[in-house]
């Protein structure tokens, strides 16, 4: 379900109208991530350390309503729950776009992960399905490198609004695991308050 923000009440329409008419309204950033109680609790439900930050990544997502805006037809609108599209690699070191949904509990989340890794391992090429809707996030992740800052292909005269979130490599230091984490968001839908509540609830996530 979404709902249309009506601009003549919307306090964020200037913010709105003046980001989207630039070539490049995203912006974004990278932070270390602390991981150690996430790590431990994802080894003792038995659930891949992948499986668990993905989702603790969308309940952070959900929990805050600037990160659910989405622009359809250059007009703003609010989703009710938002999935992710997450790259998928296969076996051949290519990858495809998935389409997973977001359950609050983590462990239907895990199923609908696994199922969609699946199919994506029996296609080829890199869309291999419909994306009707646009609430959704962008997912990737780097396992392999431990990097500090990050940028994404992206063609500017292609309408999107979807925050892109990256990770990379688990490192351990004096006892703590953490990882960067890179997100870039649409600063007509998103301000850095919006962000740094966002990193909040999902550090607070991993914590719990």
């Amino acid at each position: 379900m979404m709902q249309k923000l009506d601009l003549n009440t919307w306090n964020r329409r200037e913010h709105f109208e003046f980001f989207s008419a630039m070539d490049e309204p995203f912006y974004g950033l990278t932070v270390k991530i602390e991981c150690t109680k996430a790590y431990e609790k994802a080894k003792e439900l038995e659930i891949p350390f992948f499986t668990y930050y993905l989702h603790k990544t969308l309940v952070a997502i959900n929990a805050i309503e600037n990160f659910r805006y989405r622009i359809i037809d250059k007009e703003p609108y609010v989703f009710d729950r938002i999935d992710v599209s997450s790259t998928v690699m296969r076996a051949d070191k290519t990858f495809g776009f998935s389409l997973i949904e977001f359950d609050p509990d983590l462990h239907k989340f895990h199923q609908n992960l696994e199922a969609e890794v699946a199919r994506i391992q029996e296609t080829s090429g890199l869309i291999t399905r419909e994306f009707n809707d646009p609430n959704l996030i962008h997912f990737s992740a780097l396992p392999w490198v431990d990097f500090t800052s990050m940028s994404h292909a992206r063609g500017y005269s292609y309408p999107d609004s979807c925050p892109k979130i990256s990770f990379g490599k688990l490192t351990e230091g004096n006892g703590v695991k953490s990882m960067p984490m890179s997100l870039h968001v649409h600063h007509g839908l998103v301000d850095g308050y919006h962000v740094g509540l966002f990193l909040e609830e999902f550090q607070n996530q991993m914590n719990a």
